[in-house]
């Protein structure tokens, strides 16, 4: 299982220092952040002139890129985004649904799109995955077995995110259990209460929350997960570099003991 950080956690900070304080916590991944108007460590717009350096980056730190986190299921957007995601040699793009809750009409809508741009990734070599996302069309475990069903693209998979299924009112590593045969990413948080918001960001890191992170990983072992695994904290941006680095870090000591209680160790 891989291990990362997604960079919006850094979202203050520009690309290389955002992923030497990651490998410096620990972790040999990352998740990079193109996410419009919130974290662009990747801007779509531009990416053909950042490829290079960013690949270099990566190259020195030694540390691969397994994820970027689009966020929008926009055909224009995330075809630049597969592009990008071949070149740099990104395999998994990340989206939130979009949508609204127990609105079947958005379900129906949303289920459509993501089976024609899963289609449209599939040339590139990456994988679409999205989550299920509070307040958004697919927000719970029903609504996400049902997009599995529509979608048989093989370039489709499910980005579980325990911290959205928690404030589904849902138990994560029961959840995981009926999706995990389409799950490619894993967004990884912890939560406080019930939501809607996952919370501060230190009460986002691992093993701070109520959720039953160590059952969670449990799951992903005995099911042989081997994909990656990314912290991602948001609401991080006015945080100075040494408490994200200390989110990170802590964040990672905790999933490799709760990975190491059940036999497995992160890489």
């Amino acid at each position: 299982m891989r291990l990362g950080v997604n960079t919006v956690l850094f979202c203050g900070f520009d690309f290389r220092t955002a992923v030497e304080h990651i490998k410096w916590a620990g972790y040999d991944a990352a998740e990079i952040s193109a996410i419009q108007g919130m974290c662009e460590h990747l801007c779509l717009d531009t990416w053909e002139q950042q490829a290079a350096d960013i690949k270099a980056v990566c190259e020195d730190l030694e540390l691969s890129l397994t994820a970027m986190e689009e966020a929008a299921l926009e055909e224009n957007r995330l075809m630049k985004a597969f592009e990008a995601g071949a070149a740099i040699g990104i395999p998994v793009v990340n989206i939130g649904p979009g949508g609204s809750k127990d609105n079947p009409d958005d379900l129906r809508r949303i289920i459509y799109l993501m089976a024609k741009m899963a289609e449209k990734a599939e040339p590139f070599g990456v994988t679409l995955c999205v989550k299920a996302h509070v307040g958004a069309a697919i927000w719970n475990t029903a609504t996400t077995l049902e997009a599995m069903a529509c979608i048989d693209s093989p370039a489709f998979g499910i980005d579980m995110d325990p911290s959205h299924i928690h404030r589904a009112g849902e138990t994560p590593k029961d959840a995981l259990r009926r999706v995990i045969s389409r799950v490619r990413h894993v967004h990884i948080r912890d939560c406080a209460g019930p939501g809607p918001s996952p919370g501060p960001p230190e009460l986002q890191a691992c093993g701070r929350g109520d959720i039953d992170l160590a059952g969670y990983c449990r799951v992903l072992v005995e099911a042989g997960y081997d994909g990656p695994v990314n912290l991602e904290v948001i609401g991080a941006a006015e945080y100075p570099l040494g408490r994200c680095a200390i989110i990170a870090a802590e964040s990672r000591g905790y999933l490799n003991a709760c990975l190491k209680a059940c036999g497995a160790a992160a890489s």
